[in-house]
Parts: C-alpha cells; sequence; structure tokens
C-alpha cells in the first residue's frame, strides 16, 4: 500500500473513531508525544492525556458526526506524511451539515516499525470571516459526500 493510503487510512479510523465515540479508539491512534488540538483550541499531549480529555466529552455529550474530504497528503519521507482535509459535523438527529463547525483538518503522521502513528491533529474552524460564500462552497462541497 502507498504511504499516502497508509495516511489516509489512518485519518479514517480517527475519524470512525470520533463518530463511534470512541475516546480510546482515537488516542490509540497517537504516537507517544501526539498532540491533539481541538476546535475550541483546546489541547492534549500523548495517548492518556487525549483519552482523558475525550472521554468526558463522549460520556457527557451527543457529539456530531464528521464527514470529510481529503484534499491532499504531502509525503515528506518514507516515515513523515502531513494530511490535510476538509470536515463538516451532522449533528445527532439531523441529516445535513452545520455549516458552522466546518473545519480545515490537518494530520501530522509518521511512520515507526512499520505503524503509522499521529504526531499532530489539528482541528481549525473554517468561518472565512466576512466571505460566506467560501463557507458555502465548503459545505456544498461536504454535502456531496452524504447525498
Amino acid at each position: 500500500m502507498a504511504i499516502s493510503d497508509e495516511v489516509q487510512a489512518l485519518y479514517r479510523q480517527l475519524l470512525e473513531a470520533w463518530n463511534n465515540r470512541s475516546a480510546r479508539g482515537m488516542a490509540d491512534l497517537f504516537a507517544e508525544e501526539g498532540e491533539m488540538i481541538g476546535y475550541d483550541g483546546s489541547q492534549a499531549f500523548g495517548p492518556d492525556e487525549i483519552y482523558s480529555h475525550l472521554h468526558p466529552i463522549f460520556e457527557h455529550h451527543p457529539t456530531a458526526a464528521f464527514v470529510s474530504k481529503v484534499k491532499q497528503v504531502r509525503v515528506l519521507s518514507a516515515e513523515i506524511a502531513v494530511l490535510r482535509a476538509v470536515a463538516g459535523m451532522v449533528p445527532p438527529g439531523k441529516s445535513d451539515i452545520n455549516p458552522q463547525v466546518n473545519t480545515h483538518h490537518t494530520l501530522v503522521a509518521t511512520n515507526n516499525e512499520g505503524t503509522w502513528r499521529i504526531e499532530l491533529f489539528q482541528n481549525t474552524p473554517a468561518q472565512f470571516h466576512g466571505r460566506p460564500e467560501l463557507v458555502e462552497q465548503m459545505t456544498e462541497e461536504l454535502r456531496e459526500l452524504i447525498r
């Protein structure tokens, strides 16, 4: 399997774990010193802290499901790759994306002895202040994935 495909599979596992509300499933995808930066700017470091951050969220809040589209995977070496994606969220009980929480995802992954792990996952709001047409463009692009 090509490096690009392996990194995309890692990203899909991350989103599947989120959509399944699995804090352990998400945390276990991170490297020992991996970092997660949430939509609200919160940070967590390493699988244990990431788990501790996510577990109460999944336990106490009905989270929306991610829908995403990978835009690029840059292979920097045989052991390092950067993935960029756009993502939207479908709230529980709804069938459409909430454009107010569209986001850019950035994932940096490393390969250690044949296993890809996340070094950085950053979830950046995509609000395009003052440019509502860009919000609508991204939302439509993501809606195509759920039609």
